[in-house]
Order: C-alpha cells, then structure tokens, then sequence
C-alpha cells in the first residue's frame, strides 16, 4: 500500500520502519496535514495523522479526489477527524486503541520523553497492522472508528 505520513518526528521513524519492514511504501514527512499540503497525498492509498493535523471536511474532500481511501490517527482519539464527511467519500478510519495515553495525544509532538520506546513501537506497529489488515481486505477490529459492522462482526465471532 502506498502511503504518507503527516506530522512525523525525527523520533518516530525508527519506529515505523521497524513496524513496516518494506512492506509498504510510505512517505515520511514533518509537514502537518492541512489543505496545502494534502497534495503531498496524491497517488497514495492512505494517510497517516496525528492530532494536529487538519482532517476537516474540506481536506477530507481534497484527499477523497486523489483517490485516498484509509486514513490510520497515532493515537486513540479522533476528535481531530471529521468522520461523516470521511464516510460521506468512503473513507476508512483507524486509530491505535491500544494507546489509552497515560498522557495526552498531544504530547508525543512537544514531549516525546513521557513515551517509552515500548509504547512508541506499539504505535508504530499498531498503525502499520492498520494498514496491513485493510490491504488484506479485512476489518481492523477494535482499530476500526467508523464501520460498526466490523465490531459487531467481530464481536459475533468470538
């Protein structure tokens, strides 16, 4: 799957390229996402976000006329995206649920050394499984934001 990553930090590259392994082929950039740099978005399949980044309606639209169909948060909220005006394009939602942040979302970008490198890394590999399982064609499971058919059908199954 081909991807970009909004908002990186020097710190968290490591941690994705640990997680992914070449499997996919994503663009690491320190941009946050807003109308003007959506365009780096172009040609890929999904985006990777953080809290700051602008996931309103309208970028939302602009990322839905390159053809994005994913987007994966690296945190467990996601306030922060506009989650009707995704489904309205049909765009599919994760976050890392796992990340319950002991400390704010908003503090992996001003405060990195309240994280272990242990919790980097589970967001690192939660965000590439996220990608992983949708490039499978499978739900995300409990990752899932905005399908509720695939929480029910997981649920079901257990």
């Amino acid at each position: 799957m081909k991807a970009v990553a909004y908002s990186i930090k020097p710190f968290e590259k490591e941690f994705l390229a640990k997680a992914n392994q070449k499997k996919h082929d994503i663009t690491l950039i320190s941009n946050s996402l807003d109308i003007n740099t959506a365009i780096y978005a172009e040609g890929k399949d999904a985006i990777i976000v953080f809290t700051n980044d602008d996931v309103s309606a309208q970028v939302i639209e602009t990322l839905a006329g390159f053809g994005i169909k994913y987007i994966v948060t690296r945190s467990a909220g996601t306030d922060h995206i506009d989650k009707p005006a995704a489904a309205a394009h049909g765009i599919k939602l994760s976050n890392v649920p796992s990340y319950s942040g002991q400390y704010p979302d908003v503090l992996i970008t001003s405060h990195p050394a309240y994280l272990t490198k242990d919790k980097l890394q589970e967001i690192a590999d939660q965000t590439i499984k996220n990608l992983d399982m949708w490039q499978a064609n499978k739900c995300v499971g409990k990752a899932c934001v905005c399908a509720k058919e695939c929480r029910v059908n997981i649920v079901d199954k257990k």
